[in-house]
Parts: structure tokens; sequence; C-alpha cells
């Protein structure tokens, strides 16, 4: 199926209390395919077609907010919208998903692929000091794997959690294993698991209510030294990448999504033509794998950063080794996808 596909199907899967969206390219099948399967009718999952981007995140913000599973997917332009919205959440520590099948920009931009929008996932790109989790999948099955592996992490750590796709996985078909159902949760379960979430007044408790808004100064600065705090834990803990052939590399490649996929064709041309090359893939675009980067730098002579776009996770590679060896970057713009001989090109003019 689809990367689109298997997000819809995942999330019925993994226990989702709602899906909220609105209709764009090239993310459209997520939503399609959850009103084709009618998960209403059999787990219970709402699925409600919201009348813009700003209305589906603060959806999203209520229903989790209540400690419910539940996301919303869009694609760049639509992922601007849902800034404002997303910073809330992170002030108010809900844990929410949300999936951005990323295309060109900036602006309207084109509706092919590209991973442009690096920085805005990475940087917060709402208002004040915050960061949400970001999981860069490079196949159709780690777009299931990770629907619930960013919920878990979202409530785990009361953090918004996102999915950044590109327009290559969304749209590419693969074989994918499924993940088995789970269960709903019951309000009593949610009561107990989460005591901070906003389900309701009962008998013995008045309802929670979850803002970011606070007018005293001191109060506000502590509650960011407190989400500053559960950010270093999370760096220290929930950093994820992968590596392929660095042993015995003289370059390391950096890529992550659709670009990682294609330079692991681009790394065995290179080698055919007697380049050692190796790939390291972030799969944490935040937490940034930057320790870990440093150690893989390790012996090589030079590092290649290759993205579909202008240069972005370049700045962090760049920070990770701090001059240490030699970093470049490959990317096309537009919507244009790189073929893996431009890579070893650019590997040979840039690096050698």
């Amino acid at each position: 199926m689809k990367g689109n596909e298997a997000i819809a199907n995942a999330a019925i899967r993994c226990g989702a209390d709602g899906f909220f969206g609105y209709p764009i390219t090239p993310q459209s099948e997520i939503i399609e395919t959850l009103a084709l399967l009618k998960p209403w009718e059999t787990t219970g999952m709402v699925v409600l077609q919201a009348e813009s981007e700003v209305a589906a995140i603060n959806m999203v913000y209520g229903g989790a907010g209540a400690g419910k599973r539940v996301l919303t997917t869009s694609s760049s332009p639509g992922v601007a919208l849902m800034q404002e919205g997303i910073s809330y959440m992170a002030g108010s520590e809900i844990p929410g998903v949300f999936v951005n099948v990323q295309r060109g920009g900036p602006g309207l931009g084109t509706i092919q692929p590209s991973q442009s929008d690096y920085n805005q996932a990475t940087r917060g790109g709402g208002n004040g000091d915050y960061h949400v989790i970001v999981l860069a999948p490079n196949s159709v099955q780690e777009m299931a794997d990770f629907v619930d592996l960013a919920f878990e992490l979202a409530f785990k750590y009361r953090n918004p959690a996102m999915i950044l796709s590109d327009g290559v996985i969304g749209q590419m078909m693969e074989k994918v294993v499924l993940p088995p159902y789970k269960p709903r949760k019951t309000e009593e379960e949610i009561r107990k698991l989460y005591p901070w979430a906003t389900i309701g007044r009962t008998k013995d408790r008045e309802p929670n209510i979850l803002t970011s808004l606070e007018l005293k100064p001191e109060v506000m600065e502590q509650r960011n030294l407190h989400l500053q705090a559960k950010y270093e834990q999370i760096k220290n803990t929930e950093v994820r990448y992968e590596t392929q052939q660095l042993d015995d590399a003289d370059y390391m490649i950096v890529a992550f999504g659709s670009a990682a996929r294609i330079t692991q064709k681009a790394m065995e041309m290179a080698r055919e033509e007697g380049l050692k090359v190796g790939l390291f893939r972030p799969i944490t675009l935040w937490p940034f794998p930057s320790q870990q980067i440093v150690e893989a730098a390790r012996g090589k002579k030079g590092i290649l950063v290759v993205e579909i776009n202008a240069g972005q996770m370049v700045d962090d590679v760049c920070l990770a080794v701090n001059g240490s060896l030699p970093v470049e970057h490959f990317g096309r713009l537009g919507g244009i996808v790189p073929e893996p001989d431009e890579i070893v090109k650019a590997l040979k003019e840039k690096l050698q």
C-alpha cells in the first residue's frame, strides 16, 4: 500500500480515538482511506474533515487535552497554518500527533516532494521556546510503525509529536506489516493513567484546565524551565538513528527520509567505483543525534549532507562536528528528487 494509506490503517489499529484533518496534496489519501475504512463502525474512532487546518489542529488540542489518542495530517502549507495550535499544545503539555507529508515551497509552492520543512519541524515553527518530537520515516513500513511510536512518545512526555514524511514516502507503494489492534482506552483508564486530562467533572474532582497562558512572569519562567528540563530528558533518552557501511568508509553521507533511500543506491554506485562511502540516517530529527554523528565521523575524510532542500539539516551537522572535518551539502529544489548518480557526482566534486 501507499505510505499515506499505511498511516491511516496504523492509526485505526493503534487505538486512535479520533482524526481531524483537511485534504491537501500529497497527503489526501490519509483522510480518504479513513473515510473508506469507516473505523467509527468498528473501533469507534472518530473521523472528521475539519473546515480548515486551523480548525483541525484545535480539534486535536481539545481531544488530546481530554487524554484521547488523536491526530491530524497535512502537507507543508497546511502545517504552517497549524503552528499556533502546535505551540499552544507544547505550552499546555498536550500529547497530540501530527503528520507532515512535505511538498515543495515556500508558499503554496508545488505538489511535488520536498524536505524543506526541516527547520519548521525541528526549530518549532510557532512562538516561544519549545520543541516537538520529530520522527522521519524512510519507508512505508516506518510510516505504519511510527504512528504508534509517536503516540507513545507524545503521551510519555506530554508533548506534541510529528511524523515528518514527504511526497515520495507518502505516495510510494511497498509491502507493509500492519501493527496489531490495540483497544482504545476507557475513560476510567484515562483518569487513572492521565490525571492531568480534562475529561470532565466527576463526583470526586473538578475538571482540569490546560492552558499555555500565564500572566505572572516568575511563574511563566518556572514553566519554561520545566519544559527545558523535559527537553533535556528527551534528548538524553530518545535519540534514534541508523548507520550503514560506516566501519570502512572514508566518507559519510548524512540523509533522512526519502533522501536516505536514494543515498543507499548512491553508496552502491560509489563503492563500485572504489569510493568507500557510508550512511548515517537520523530517525529522530529532534532530538537530533549530534553526539552520535560526531562519533560516527571519527576517522572520516568528509561529510556530504543530502537533502531535498536548499540546506537545513546541514546546519545541525556542522554544529555537531564543529569544524573537525569538511561538511558539504547537496540538494535539489522545487520538487525535484535527486538521482543517485547526482549524489555520487556531488561527493566527488565537493569532497574528493
